[in-house]
């Protein structure tokens, strides 16, 4: 079967079935607590991923591979893949397998970080803003882009997301969100693309 590659870009409109709370700040709310994992969807994609939230990390970072900077109109920007088939978590009915979906982002360089290594050759990670939905609320924050296919969670929320929208972690249980966060099923991810084929080689559609 035929990889589908869906194309995402900062211009395309809010999510399809992402329905949440467009509070995206946490000033004035009372701490919301949350468990050390929990899902998220990233809102312009409804793509449904397991995050681990590590007081630890100061900055959020979020599975992706192929990771290439260009430049547009003068600025920095960076195209990243997230191939779902190092992560399983998108709901299938069946049809596909998550080997077959790849999606593909496109996104401004907010700032660039270097890793140190032990052992190895420092990291030079580009950092985006992403949307993502949790708890059944939209949230805006940096995340640094790297290869994660080898750890548990394709995405990890750090001190900065959790400071800046009044979020507490309690590290003795997971899944702890009262609300959810409305996501799309592999299949229906799969058909939007073939739809965003079609308007963009179809004048009249």
């Amino acid at each position: 079967m035929k990889t589908a590659l869906l194309a995402t870009t900062l211009a395309l409109p809010p999510a399809i079935a992402v329905s949440a709370e467009n509070d995206a700040t946490g000033e004035g709310r009372a701490p919301e607590t949350l468990g050390y994992v929990e899902w998220v969807v990233m809102q312009d994609t409804s793509l449904r991923l397991k995050a681990r939230l590590d007081t630890g990390a100061k900055t959020s970072s979020l599975h992706a591979v192929n990771v290439e900077p260009f430049e547009r109109d003068g600025d920095e920007w960076v195209s990243f893949q997230i191939p779902l088939g190092d992560h399983e978590d998108q709901p299938t009915e069946g049809e596909l397998d998550h080997e077959d979906v790849i999606l593909e982002f496109e996104r401004p360089v907010e700032r660039t970080v270097l890793i140190k290594r032990k052992g190895a050759p420092s990291q030079k990670r580009y950092v985006v803003m992403m949307d993502f939905c949790i708890a059944g609320t939209t949230h805006t924050t940096q995340f640094s882009l790297t290869d994660r296919s080898k750890f548990s969670y394709p995405a990890l929320l750090g001190r900065r997301f959790m400071r800046d929208d009044n979020i507490l972690i309690d590290s003795a249980d997971a899944f702890l969100a009262e609300r959810d966060c409305e996501y799309m099923t592999l299949e229906e991810l799969a058909a939007r693309h073939a739809e965003d084929v079609v308007e963009e080689t179809d004048p009249d559609t």
